[in-house]
């Protein structure tokens, strides 16, 4: 019988991270050690009850509990939480993360990662978004990293992207940039889409396409695995929505400010976030 692989987990008790660990520990192919601040966590806990899962305790800002987390494994799954971390300190340590997992003898990383949309509009300023440029830029920097050949020649660690949209799970959710109001028993989403379209992806997916990376890992040498459910406009989504519940259900187009106003209110947070789209509009 093979032995089970170790993969070392960063983010693993985050939304993307509890179905990766799930779906690795699961299978009997792999166990996971993940990096928790507290074992004790109620997150944590839940990961362990999928299977084989040991905790490194520290934190992802440590170069001493970065190490210990990779080393004896044999693959890698990075996913810094940007949101919690900034742009700057993600960028920095999730390159730094890359190259202590070579230092320790990880032979596959896959980071987590989105899609580096302000590179994609020619760096059109009104399409950046910190959260998103902080994982783009270091998707580029690793992937090209993976090509250079003699760099392939001195180290064995192979690299591979995992790239999501939006998940759609956030269209039912509380205090996302995609929850709906009831009104008058119907069901509204007011989103700023006009003709566009969301790449939504399913959470539960997210560990079925990360298995498939870390079981093929030839295939997986230099691959950005970018993945989505559809690209689905809101007219098609309350459609559905109607058909599947027997619910009334509809979409406002709004303009942005309007909807930066609903989920964020009133007061100096949502004018702070108007002056900034109104900068980047005025360049």
């Amino acid at each position: 019988m093979t032995t089970p692989r170790l993969i070392s987990v960063v983010g693993g008790t985050g939304a993307q991270g509890i179905p990766v660990v799930k779906a690795l520990v699961s299978s009997g192919l792999y166990t996971v050690r993940a990096l928790t601040r507290d074992p004790t966590n109620a997150r944590f806990e839940e990961l362990q009850s999928f299977g084989p899962v040991e905790a490194a305790v520290g934190t992802f800002a440590s170069e001493p509990d970065l190490r210990a987390l990779f080393r004896g494994a044999w693959g890698a799954f990075v996913n810094i939480d940007g949101f919690n971390s900034g742009e700057k300190s993600e960028i920095f340590w999730t390159i730094r993360a890359w190259e202590l997992a070579i230092e320790e003898g990880v032979q596959l990383f896959v980071l987590g990662n989105l899609d580096y949309a302000y590179k994609s509009s020619g760096f059109r300023p009104q399409f950046h978004a910190g959260h998103y440029d902080g994982k783009g830029r270091v998707g580029d920097f690793i992937l090209a990293q993976n090509k250079d050949l003699e760099l392939r020649n001195l180290v064995k660690m192979r690299s591979a992207l995992f790239t999501t949209g939006p998940y759609i799970e956030m269209t039912l959710g509380k205090n996302t940039p995609f929850a709906p109001v009831v009104e008058n028993d119907t069901a509204v989403w007011r989103i700023p889409l006009a003709e566009g379209a969301v790449p939504f992806t399913a959470l539960e997916d997210c560990g079925f396409y990360v298995k498939y990376l870390f079981d093929h890992p030839d295939e997986a040498d230099g691959l950005n695995l970018a993945v989505a459910l559809d690209h689905v406009t809101f007219t098609e989504y309350t459609r559905a929505f109607t058909s599947i519940t027997g619910r009334p259900a509809r979409w406002d187009d709004v303009d942005l400010h309007q909807h930066i106003q609903n989920i964020f209110g009133p007061g100096p947070t949502r004018r702070l976030v108007i002056m900034r789209i109104l900068q980047t509009q005025r360049r």
